[in-house]
């Protein structure tokens, strides 16, 4: 078995569809987001201009935020000792779990390393503890709830995206008294639209289910506190569990859930993926911390950057090019090629000192291929009006209007 040969082939086969991923060498520069420095393949570090960040509002650079991990640092050191378990509860993991059951409404929230590792494993683990569970999942949602549900090893259910008549025709086809728990995001990330939560918690109040609803392209983003789609339209109390990440609005790094008390216990005693690992390191807790309690009183970052991503939506159609629709922060590109995607991603690098990263398959389905930008308050009109015309440029240059208009 020559296995060097298949690792070869693995990796030429994504060559060969243009979608082989180029991770970026940059450093960010503190206090002048969204400015940073290139490293890789110039002369010394190259200034750019990042696009693409999750950081949606540059919490990750905010004072208060920086000043609470340096001072955590230096009075408890850096690392948390191991497993919640073993090393104890960090008063900084207490803090903010409360902090976040507040946000949310909820009895209880609890912390995870990430956004990924808190689908995976309440997703899994909760179907586990009920027995015959089935799962509807939103044939959109991300791959993290898909591994979660995949790990339940229970009975799921796809139903087409944010299509509540689907929904409704798979839950009234099961078997009344089986567990239900249907699953969905509230902001869907490529696309930037929004769930129906309200129908689809109508839908599982009439068919006895429970919710689980992924707030991480929303929370700190919208509502008057930043608790996400499900505060804005005033439906958290009837969800029943809300997952969120602490490394995109919140800008620092990590996962959680909020629901109800004896949920976040049942999670807690039972799920793996929150019991066999090292617990967040209290400096990152502390920088968290700092953020959620600033935007639950500012909604100055949460207002710059919704005046931002409208504006450039807007700059974008006026030149022409093809700015796909979406109802929130996000504004997605098309450009329906891998190869071309990638190429408008390098010249922009390259010629312009601009970094938005090209989103092919499997992230998005194959043809429909796109740059997806992410503007936040710092992002000023000049920038967004430099930004527009290097890409009307580069569109005409590749021809690209003419094609996609065929």
């Amino acid at each position: 078995m020559n296995y060097q040969n298949l690792f070869d082939k693995a990796i030429d086969r994504l060559h060969a569809e243009g979608r082989y991923r180029v991770f970026i060498d940059i450093l960010r520069n503190k206090g002048a987001y969204p400015n940073a420095r290139c490293l890789a393949g110039h002369n010394g570090p190259k200034p750019i201009t990042v696009w693409c960040s999750n950081d949606y509002l540059g919490m990750g650079q905010h004072p208060k935020v920086v000043a609470a991990m340096e001072e955590a640092l230096h009075d408890v050191g850096a690392g948390s000792g191991g497993t919640r378990n073993i090393g104890g509860n960090t008063h900084y993991h207490i803090e903010l779990e409360a902090e976040l059951a507040d946000l949310h409404g909820k009895g209880g929230a609890l912390l995870f390393t990430s956004g990924y590792v808190s689908n995976d494993a309440t997703l899994s683990t909760l179907a586990k503890v009920l027995p015959g569970c089935i799962i509807y999942s939103d044939e959109l949602n991300h791959a993290s709830m898909i591994a979660g549900i995949r790990n339940a090893g229970c009975e799921k259910r796809v139903w087409r995206h944010n299509d509540l008549a689907h929904l409704e025709e798979l839950l009234a086809a099961d078997d009344e008294d089986a567990p239900k728990l249907i699953a969905f995001e509230s902001v869907y990330s490529m696309d930037g639209d929004v769930a129906p939560i309200a129908a689809i918690c109508d839908l599982a109040d009439k068919y006895n289910a429970l919710t689980y609803c992924d707030e991480v392209h929303a929370v700190g983003m919208y509502g008057a506190r930043g608790g996400g789609i499900t505060e804005r339209d005033g439906v958290a109390d009837r969800v029943t569990i809300i997952e969120g990440t602490l490394g995109k609005a919140f800008g620092v790094m990590g996962g959680y859930i909020a629901a109800d008390r004896r949920i976040v216990d049942v999670i807690r005693s039972y799920a793996p993926g929150f019991i066999f690992t090292t617990s967040l390191s209290p400096v990152l807790v502390a920088g968290v911390l700092a953020s959620v309690k600033h935007l639950k009183a500012s909604s100055e970052e949460r207002d710059a950057q919704q005046a931002h991503a409208a504006m450039l939506k807007t700059l974008m159609a006026d030149a022409g090019l093809p700015v796909m629709h979406s109802e929130t922060h996000i504004v997605p590109l098309m450009v329906g090629d891998p190869i071309k995607a990638k190429k408008i991603s390098d010249i922009l690098l390259a010629e312009y000192g601009v970094y938005v990263q090209p989103i092919n398959y499997p992230t998005v389905p194959r043809g429909t291929e796109r740059l997806r930008f992410t503007p936040g308050p710092f992002h000023d009109e000049a920038m967004m009006r430099e930004l527009t015309a290097a890409l009307a440029e580069i569109w005409d240059r590749m021809e690209l209007r003419a094609a996609q208009a065929a």
